[in-house]
Order: C-alpha cells, then sequence, then structure tokens
C-alpha cells in the first residue's frame, strides 16, 4: 500500500525543509522534518552528557523522552515536553548530528518515532531527510531528490542563520557542508542517496516559489 507521504531527500542546504514546509501548507498536509528529531535526540545527549552510543542516547530520548509534538504548524521537536525549534540549529548540535545520526540504534529508533508521527496525522504528510525514500518510507507516494550546487547551499545557509554571506564565510560553509555530505554519503546505515523512482530536483536555479510549484504538482498528481 502506498503511504499518503511525500519524501524529500537531499544534502544539507537543497531546500528540503523550506519546500516541504511550503508544499505542506498547499496541500493541506503536515510537515515532518526528520532531522529534527535527530538533532533534538543529539541535543538531548549533549546538555546530559550522555556516552555518544546508541543505546544510551536512545534510553535518553525514550526517558526524557525526544519525541516530535503535533501542532497546528506541523510537527515540533521537543525534549523533555520543551520546544527545542531554536536550540537543535546550534553549531555545537550541528557539529555532531551527523555521529549521532549514524548509530543503527538510534536509527531503529527514530525510523519508529517518524512512522509513528505520519500515522497520526490522517491526510499525509510532507517529510523531509535523507533516507526518507529510501529507508523511512520507500513506498511513498512522491520521492522526490533535492540538490543544489555546494556555493548555493552555502549562501542559504548562511542565510538562514542570519550570518554573513561573504566569499570568505562562504566558502568555509561550503567546505564544512562537503564534508557532512561526505559523511551522510559514506555511513554504512541509511546513507544518503537518491531513492529509486524519486525525481530529481536541482534548485540551484530555481527561485523558491518553482521549486515548490514542482513538488506541489506531483503531490497533486499522486493524491488526486
Amino acid at each position: 500500500m502506498t503511504s499518503r507521504v511525500i519524501a524529500i531527500d537531499g544534502p544539507a542546504g537543497s531546500g528540503k525543509s523550506t519546500t516541504a514546509k511550503a508544499v505542506a501548507r498547499r496541500l493541506g498536509l503536515a510537515h515532518l522534518d526528520s532531522g529534527a528529531l535527530y538533532r533534538a535526540a543529539t541535543l538531548a545527549a549533549l546538555d546530559a552528557g550522555a556516552e555518544m552510543s546508541g543505546t544510551a542516547i536512545v534510553a535518553l530520548a525514550k526517558s526524557l523522552p525526544v519525541r516530535l509534538d503535533l501542532t497546528d504548524d506541523g510537527f515540533r521537536p521537543e525534549v523533555a515536553g520543551v520546544d527545542v525549534s531554536t536550540e537543535i540549529r546550534t553549531d555545537r548540535v550541528t557539529e555532531r548530528v551527523s555521529e549521532v545520526s549514524a548509530l543503527p540504534e538510534l536509527r531503529v529508533w527514530a525510523n519508529e518515532e517518524l512512522r509513528s508521527a505520519a500515522a497520526s496525522h490522517p491526510r499525509g504528510v510532507v517529510m523531509d531527510g535523507r533516507d526518507i525514500g529510501t529507508v523511512v518510507f520507500p513506498d511513498a507516494a512522491v520521492k522526490v531528490f533535492l540538490v543544489a550546487n555546494g556555493e548555493e547551499r552555502a549562501r542559504r545557509r548562511l542565510l538562514q542563520m542570519g550570518l554573513s554571506t561573504d566569499s570568505g564565510s562562504v566558502r568555509k560553509k561550503t567546505e564544512d557542508m562537503a564534508e557532512r555530505d561526505r559523511k551522510d554519503s559514506s555511513r554504512a546505515v541509511a546513507p544518503l542517496t537518491q531513492a529509486d523512482g524519486a525525481v530529481l530536483v536541482d534548485t540551484t536555479n530555481l527561485d523558491f516559489e518553482e521549486q515548490v510549484d514542482r513538488v506541489v504538482e506531483m503531490g497533486r498528481k499522486a493524491f488526486s
């Protein structure tokens, strides 16, 4: 059975989350950011000084708990009932989230949480991440793989963080994101890769509304 899921995968800075939010709003679905769950678990582990092992972080995530709470605006990351939407985007979380998200035990826990969250929304969800179409929802109704060139992705991420987009900053962020791509693409468990049947959308030269329109059109066809 095909899931009422639009799966948007791709590397950091390709526009996954912003596109997914806009697509969900246009189609009356809920936005589900898988990366937010991994970031929330990473934040919880860092704040608790926990051992960076899958077993330890999963136990911590279950006990606090770490979860995605369904709100009117979509799913919100929470740790022990506290909204951590801002805290999970800090550099200290970004520096460790690839390491944490590669832990097999944590991925099993996260996939269960994501599927449970998706099932809680009857109309369906737009979910973005790195392995949504390959692992979490291989039966998604729509699969999209967003890409953009390295400098454009770096510029977008800096703008998102409210930081300078001068040439030096863009160069440094491009290098940092290339290393993140390398880690995500080469990890043993659920590496970043284009799913079978996924539509490749290069957003480098697309404006935001154009890339949203393309995914919305796919969603309308799939759910009609």
